[in-house]
């Protein structure tokens, strides 16, 4: 089990059905994350952005778009720390053989970003669940520029 999920209690947790709109609910869950510990106006963008592509990931290619499919997204507060758990009912996907979005030959793709974004916002990244299951940990102590 990844160290991120282990002994995983949430603070909070929602279920909403695989619509491309429900991607609100799930930034209504991040804002009251964020406002509830305090989160530092610095660190809220990175947690927004990459929470909303692991959503808006789960919701269309985990799921695809099936609203009898679900989607959760929860987290737990630790220790200087958030960690956002995302998970949908689809088959997964082989997180550790994704095109690189930065060559030049995937530039102009339409897709194919969400996990690179969510590995360069998030402080750590894991998948488990042969890759349905996101958990992405932010500190809460803004990085020194």
């Amino acid at each position: 089990m990844p160290a991120l999920t282990e002994a995983l209690a949430f603070t909070e947790r929602i279920e909403f059905p695989a619509k491309a709109e429900n991607i609100a609910v799930a930034e209504r869950l991040i804002d009251e994350a964020c406002s509830r510990y305090n989160v530092h106006e610095s660190l809220y963008g990175n947690i927004l952005i990459a929470l909303t592509e692991a959503v808006n990931n789960a919701i269309h290619h985990g799921n695809g778009l099936d609203p009898s499919k679900i989607v959760s997204l929860g987290y737990e507060a630790r220790e200087n720390q958030l960690v956002f758990v995302v998970s949908d009912q689809g088959p997964g996907f082989d997180h550790l053989n994704l095109p690189d979005p930065t060559d030049p030959q995937n530039l102009e793709r339409p897709h194919g970003r969400g996990v690179f974004l969510m590995r360069a916002l998030a402080d750590e990244v894991e998948f488990s669940d042969n890759g349905a299951t996101a958990a992405l940990a932010f500190s809460l102590i803004p990085r020194k520029e």
